[in-house]
């Protein structure tokens, strides 16, 4: 084991756990998640990513590294009049559906038909909404605000896995140092995991579940496999995706959203650098998965000082996290020719928030956009 392993797999651990803490307390509070559901949400996620990475890397010899989907998070963060109860029916069903697309290749057809511009489209529209509030959220700090955005842009230049790490740590120290927020006394605290009961409402399983399921295959799962193959290496396409649709099953049942396959800082374990035989790389899945854990019995230390921050602080620092995904989407969006003004239909209607029938804005943006994609294609002939 070397020295290498542990520092790549710990700076994953770290950016993939600091950049998008802020994105999962913002989808419990949209599901009006007590504390305690809260808590119990991150140490299942982190514990279903810990075990998911260690076995799969183990098992199958290949460094494989799993991270919760950012983009999901979004998309719960913008839902609104959805239980705690009614949510875990929603993510216990996308991670069913991740288990189907690997025993079922006709789902996994039907996904591959529906065309990437729409479904980037889809994703963009999500997230559009949480990057405008990172701009209003000046208003109310902007001195703090200011100077994150500016670390941002210069860490990014340099580093830019670590540009949002570099703007949280700027925002807590000046928090701190104004006094707008306060170091509350950390004392270890055992995870308590809270068993929620799925609430099933039909609205909230199409309008929720089935878009966080393809945004999870479309934005995380098909990124992160092409990843491992650029590396050299031949993904477990199908035990990747019965491993995390079965663990997004059970940590859904104690609040979690699902799991799934990491792009980028997956990218940080994959290269040279951190070993010089790819045979050995695994060995990386296996240390990322261990630090996991560690995060895992952390978080109820960790959590109470986020609560403490101020809005404006985590609303930025969410809006500067999602401007990468959101970058990627827009561009996957319209380098379709024969898509483009289905995926601009796509793009308005899923960012304006609409609800139909108790359905969210996501569901009927794809709706939309597959209706126009398929007229154009009738016309076309």
């Amino acid at each position: 084991m070397r020295i290498s392993m542990i520092s790549a797999a710990l700076v994953a651990a770290l950016i993939g756990y600091g950049s998008t803490i802020a994105l999962i307390l913002s989808a419990a509070a949209a599901l009006r998640a007590s504390p305690a559901e809260t808590a119990s949400w991150v140490f299942a996620i982190c514990l279903a990513m810990a075990i998911g990475s260690a076995w799969l890397s183990y098992a199958k010899r290949v460094p494989v590294v799993l991270a919760w989907s950012t983009p999901g998070a979004a998309l719960i963060a913008a839902t609104s009049g959805i239980s705690m109860a009614e949510a875990v029916a929603a993510f216990v069903l996308c991670g069913a559906l991740v288990m189907m697309t690997a025993l079922l290749r006709p789902l996994g057809r039907a996904v591959a038909m529906i065309p990437d511009g729409v479904a980037a489209a889809m994703l963009a529209g999500v997230l559009l909404p949480f990057c405008l509030k990172g701009v209003a959220a000046a208003q109310a700090l902007p001195s703090l605000v200011a100077a994150m955005a500016a670390v941002f842009l210069l860490v990014r230049l340099i580093h830019p896995t670590l540009a949002v790490l570099a703007a949280m740590a700027v925002g807590l120290a000046m928090a701190f140092a104004s006094g707008a927020a306060h170091l509350p006394a950390l004392v270890f605290v055992a995870p308590h995991p809270v068993f929620i009961v799925p609430q099933v409402r039909l609205d909230v399983l199409l309008g929720l579940g089935v878009p966080l399921y393809l945004v999870t295959m479309a934005s995380q799962n098909l990124p992160g496999f092409a990843i491992l193959r650029a590396a050299g290496y031949e993904p477990p396409v199908t035990a990747s995706l019965g491993v995390t649709g079965g663990l997004s099953v059970v940590s859904g049942l104690f609040g979690a959203h699902p799991i799934n396959m990491a792009a980028i800082i997956a990218a940080l374990c994959l290269g040279e650098e951190t070993h010089p035989d790819p045979k050995q790389r695994w060995k990386t899945g296996v240390v990322y998965g261990g630090l996991y854990v560690a995060l895992a019995f952390l978080s109820p230390m960790i959590l109470p000082l986020l609560a403490d921050l101020p809005a404006a602080l985590i609303t930025a620092l969410v809006a500067l996290a999602l401007l990468g995904p959101l970058m990627a989407a827009l561009s996957g969006a319209f380098v379709p020719v024969a898509t483009r003004f289905a995926a601009v239909v796509t793009l308005v209607v899923t960012a304006s928030g609409v609800a139909a029938f108790g359905i969210g804005a996501a569901f009927w943006g794809l709706l939309a956009g597959l209706l126009v994609a398929a007229l154009e294609r009738v016309k076309r002939g």
